[in-house]
């Protein structure tokens, strides 16, 4: 991971952004989700947008269609025990569609992603559509 922490940055403000998200929404009563994007030039990791989506619907809506993005994602879940799990993954979308140069900045950002997120899982996805489906993917996230 060092090489990756040399060549991708977070500032300060993503830093306390993704705590924030981290800890608000371990005990969320509705799934919350937000993108995350690089920015090809500086190689910075920032929230693409300031929604934070409750919908998987509204989140497939807008993720582009040829370039890849990191979804931070708490989806309440009751297991079959009856018991509520709030599992916190990362989805990575990447569409078949995107260019083998994005395809490879975003594949050397997941780790690092990973970690500076502090999620427990993560999720690969190619299309957008296939969030209506997660909890079937998360079934086993507990």
């Amino acid at each position: 991971m060092a090489s990756e922490a040399r060549l991708y940055t977070f500032s300060p403000e993503t830093q306390e952004k993704l705590r924030k998200f981290r800890l608000g929404t371990s005990r969320a009563k509705d799934p919350q989700a937000v993108i995350y994007q690089i920015d090809k030039h500086s190689l910075e990791i920032a929230q693409a947008d300031s929604d934070n989506y409750t919908s998987m619907q509204e989140l497939a809506d807008e993720l582009p269609d040829h370039s890849p993005r990191f979804i931070l994602l708490s989806y309440p879940l009751n297991l079959q025990s009856g018991r509520l799990s709030v599992p916190y993954v990362l989805v990575y979308y990447l569409p078949v569609t995107c260019s083998t140069e994005v395809r490879m900045l975003y594949a050397g950002a997941k780790e690092l992603m990973r970690n500076t997120a502090e999620v427990g899982k993560v999720i690969e996805i190619a299309e957008a559509e296939e969030l209506e489906a997660i909890e079937e993917k998360l079934g086993g996230a507990s």
